[in-house]
């Protein structure tokens, strides 16, 4: 690299490292068009999302590793690492459903210049189906007999039973390919100890050249990248740490940064964040819907190995229907949605949210805390002892409420919290750091994954147009316990037979049209269970700076899907 590059380089940095107490009369920052300056508040602590929860470790994962096709905003496969989109009519996906066959692109190489081949497709299947690595979309490999090299550039995916969504395994930000060379060292119990998930060997257009976890991703062209020709920074720096306000600022008000992912900003500010003229905001509603997560397990009760949160230990009231069903009675989602997400969140009562073929028309949600009131009466929970907290058989109704740090998830939670106090629970508040909640750790009792509290709220939704892994979710098989690391995605600990069975039936519909109806009758059931609680369809909104060009969110991968295409334009004054 230059002296001149790396000299504006420096200044870049200077510039993020001021973020957190920069205003409105921020100092004039040289908006050099070969640094691409990034924000993401959320800060990622692991660049490899096989071992993830986090949509913050997917989103700086993206820019260097690749799955072999994505989705775009209008829901066409996108083919990457693949030489073409498989189809019937290529030979491509078998007519009975039981396999699909892939050819990649040819003279593909990782980022150290070794060449990518079928046997690392290969590979990252028997990496993320090994019970050992803990995965945390191991879910969406399950239906998977075996994977083939065919040849050098040929992968065969073998099913166990015909598959409508075949298009799920090595698809999207899930689907990344690891390198055999980098990781099979670090294919077991020690996957978590592998060099690259902090310094990621990929594919992908840059390649990882610093990471402090929890802090900052510096990145650089990779030089056997396929069209290296196309690139336009030869640097990218990912900020992490912060908050989304100050994010925010930095994009659309002083122009210290380019983008900012994420953007949990209460309307108001952020529409008057936008008047700064350095930036725009772009929301767009996709998947994503804000929940709450009862915990059906007791998070007070250790096991014998000292674990908390376990099947050994019911919830003391959770397990309730009617309990759940009076929780739910008492969230004022149409508060929650207008005064905090404004035009960026719709209450719902849904937890499919699209696309639109899968969403209920059945469903609806209430805020009635008369009704909900009744119900705890009706439970058998009234306050016995006049302390203002409802209790049963010497057992208080306590709860601790706990989710990631932002100001909107603070005020949503205060909110919530006066919903039930109004009939007599006892709410404690619980944040939680982004990079720990978020972070996939199984030693780490805060995660999301361990849920060692009575309630949880948090955002996601279905990664793919196929909503097939998204509503395995609350399936039985998906529990995260101690026996799987703490790895599955039904963080509730949520088990109904009938939900399994809808399930099971959707993993081999190949007619469309009765295929939706699965999915639309595990939707309703969720929601008839209260088994969860949806909050708030919530947009993905992310900030632009008016210089950067080739932004093209989608909803079925991270944002820095396509960021081979971006690119700024000349100098400004901010």
């Amino acid at each position: 690299m230059s002296f001149p590059v790396r000299r504006l380089f420096a200044a870049s940095l200077l510039s993020l490292s001021l973020l957190s107490g920069c205003t409105g009369n921020a100092p004039v920052v040289e908006n050099n068009p070969q640094v691409l300056r990034m924000l993401s508040w959320q800060a990622p602590t692991i660049l490899n999302p096989h071992l993830s929860t986090g949509f913050k470790d997917w989103e700086a994962s993206r820019v260097t590793l690749e799955p072999l096709a994505t989705y775009d905003a209008e829901g066409q496969m996108v083919p990457l690492l693949a030489a073409e989109v498989p189809t019937l009519d290529n030979g491509g996906v078998a007519a009975d459903g039981m396999s699909v066959t892939w050819q990649l692109k040819p003279d593909v190489k990782w980022s150290d210049g070794t060449p990518l081949t079928a046997e690392d497709v290969v590979f990252t299947y028997n990496y993320v189906s090994n019970p050992e690595v803990g995965a945390t979309n191991l879910g969406v490999y399950q239906t998977i007999e075996s994977v083939e090299a065919l040849d050098e550039t040929t992968v065969r995916v073998n099913f166990k039973r015909p598959n409508p969504a075949w298009s799920l395994p090595f698809v999207g930000a899930s689907g990344v390919i690891l390198p055999k060379h980098i990781f099979e060292d670090y294919s077991g119990a020690n996957a978590r100890e592998a060099p690259a998930n902090l310094m990621p060997v990929g594919t992908g257009p840059y390649r990882v050249v610093e990471f402090k976890p929890g802090d900052v991703v510096v990145y650089e062209p990779n030089p056997y990248y396929r069209e290296a020709e196309r690139l336009s920074f030869q640097r990218i720096e990912l900020k992490g740490g912060g908050d989304a306000t100050s994010a925010a600022r930095a994009v659309l008000q002083t122009g210290d940064a380019d983008f900012a992912d994420n953007l949990q900003v209460e309307p108001q500010v952020l529409e008057r964040l936008e008047t700064g003229g350095t930036g725009r905001s772009i929301a767009s509603f996709g998947p994503l819907g804000e929940r709450i997560e009862f915990n059906y397990t007791d998070p007070d009760r250790t096991d014998d190995n000292g674990h908390r949160s376990t099947l050994a230990f019911p919830h003391p009231f959770f397990t309730d229907e009617t309990v759940r069903k009076a929780f739910d009675l008492a969230i004022d989602r149409d508060a929650i949605a207008t005064q905090l997400y404004g035009k960026a969140g719709q209450p719902i009562a849904n937890f499919l949210l699209a696309p639109p073929q899968y969403v209920s028309p059945n469903t609806r949600y209430e805020f009635n805390l008369e009704k909900a009131a009744e119900l705890l009466d009706e439970a058998g929970w009234t306050d016995s002892n006049n302390n203002g907290i409802r209790d049963k058989n010497g057992v208080e109704m306590e709860v601790v409420f706990q989710t990631s740090t932002t100001p909107v998830r603070q005020k949503t939670q205060e909110i919530i919290k006066q919903g039930l106090s109004a009939i007599d629970v006892g709410v404690e508040l619980k944040s939680v750091d982004s990079s720990i909640f978020f972070s996939g750790d199984p030693s780490n009792p805060d995660t999301l994954g361990r849920f060692v509290a009575d309630l949880q709220m948090f955002t996601t939704g279905n990664s793919h147009p196929d909503p097939a892994i998204y509503m395995k979710t609350y399936t039985c098989d998906e529990i995260a316990t101690p026996e799987n690391n703490w790895s599955g995605q039904n963080f509730a600990r949520y088990c109904n037979p009938e939900y399994d069975k809808l399930w099971n039936q959707a993993q081999t519909e190949l007619d469309p049209e009765k295929r939706q109806s699965l999915f639309v009758q595990m939707n309703d059931l969720l929601v008839r269970d209260s088994a969860v609680i949806p909050i708030v369809r919530r947009a993905d909104v992310v900030g632009v700076g008016l210089q950067l060009e080739g932004v093209k969110p989608t909803p079925w991968d991270r944002n820095t899907w396509n960021i081979a295409e971006w690119r700024k334009t000349g100098n400004s004054e901010n």
